[in-house]
């Protein structure tokens, strides 16, 4: 009865965030159509199967990887796409990126299933609700959150990899919004803090943040939109992984947590296609690098600011997930290379 309850509590967070993701009809359909390729490697969450592209067969000790990268894809579900940029991000990153472990994980979707014809077991979401850390509707409710949670358990694994010292959980677009998020709800990196273990999160041209309090750039939008505060934009009615906790707990984890905003200087098209248009994210700016800039103000206005995090614009790059990972300040951001100016 419990499951019941919170698959259909599920269902209504989906409608909500499919009615009010702000795409144009075409370009919602597009999204729906499945996905050109599922990711080969699979880990457990619960008693669900989530698929994810790793660079090495993590199934046996690596002791050569001392950093592991988590790039995450867009609302495509292209991960197959990001990974590549990953390999190549780590490529370029030269001697440091040959001790990496990347990986990409994958979010799908029913049609993406039915498409593949997939096990009944493989995790599902709504169309965009895994951004927002929704509880899957199918197999069970597992939030999109909870899947990173059990990539983070295996990285903490110290029989798997003896020598780890640094994670770094990536996002560009779509990919950038459940890792903002994420920052804010995230249980699965305390185990790799207990083992002296450093996460860092890149969050690269969202189309929106969550807010910790009601106050938006745009005041005379918000004023006039339904919702602006509700998760994944605010602090109400958030899903399951994250209802217990308070807003001001939350937003102390946040503002502990490392964070690096990656915000392209020439994504700055407020008619971008994949840009969402709601009310409730043009509450937040015009287009992604104002609102990028917007939401860091924001922080840094509240209590005692936010020194753990830092914002690095990327200079001549627009919405381009695989320039923003290859770019100089991108391999700053994952691999501590020098480079990026804005990082001085």
């Amino acid at each position: 009865m419990h499951i019941r309850r919170t698959l259909a509590a599920s269902a209504m967070l989906a409608l909500t965030w499919i009615t009010t993701s702000g795409a144009s009809a075409d370009e919602t359909e597009r999204h729906r159509k499945p996905v050109k390729e599922i990711a080969g490697a699979r880990i457990a969450v619960g008693t669900a199967i989530f698929p994810l592209y790793v660079s090495a067969d993590w199934s046996h000790p690596l002791p050569e990887i001392t950093r592991a990268i988590l790039v995450l894809h867009g609302v495509l579900r292209d991960a197959d796409n990001y990974f590549e940029s990953a390999r190549r991000a780590q490529a370029a990153a030269g001697e440091v990126g040959r001790s990496a472990l990347m990986i990409a994980p994958q979010f799908l979707i029913e049609s993406d299933v039915d498409a593949f014809k997939l096990p009944a077991d493989t995790l599902r979401w709504s169309l965009y609700g895994w951004q927002g850390g929704e509880p899957a509707i199918g197999p069970g409710p597992a939030s999109s959150f909870d899947a990173l949670d059990a990539i983070l358990a295996r990285l903490g694994d110290r029989r798997l990899l003896p020598n780890l010292k640094q994670v770094v959980v990536f996002g560009h677009s779509g990919g950038a919004q459940v890792v903002q998020r994420y920052a804010i709800a995230a249980k699965g990196d305390q185990v790799l803090l207990r083992e002296g273990i450093d996460v860092r999160y890149v969050i690269a041209n969202p189309s929106s943040y969550a807010y910790f309090s009601a106050d938006r750039p745009e005041p005379a939008i918000a004023a006039h939109c339904d919702g602006f505060n509700r998760w994944k934009f605010g602090m109400e009615d958030r899903p399951p992984y994250l209802a217990a906790p308070t807003a001001a707990a939350l937003e102390q984890a946040y503002v502990a947590r490392r964070v690096i905003y990656l915000l392209g200087t020439l994504d700055t098209d407020p008619n971008h296609p994949a840009l969402d248009k709601s009310c409730m994210a043009e509450a937040e700016g015009p287009y992604r690098y104002a609102r990028g800039h917007a939401y860091v103000a924001a922080m840094q206005a509240r209590d005692n600011g936010t020194p753990n995090h830092s914002v690095w614009d990327v200079p001549g790059v627009g919405h381009q997930g695989g320039k923003m990972l290859t770019s100089p300040c991108g391999l700053t951001a994952l691999f501590d290379i020098p480079g990026c100016e804005a990082a001085r």
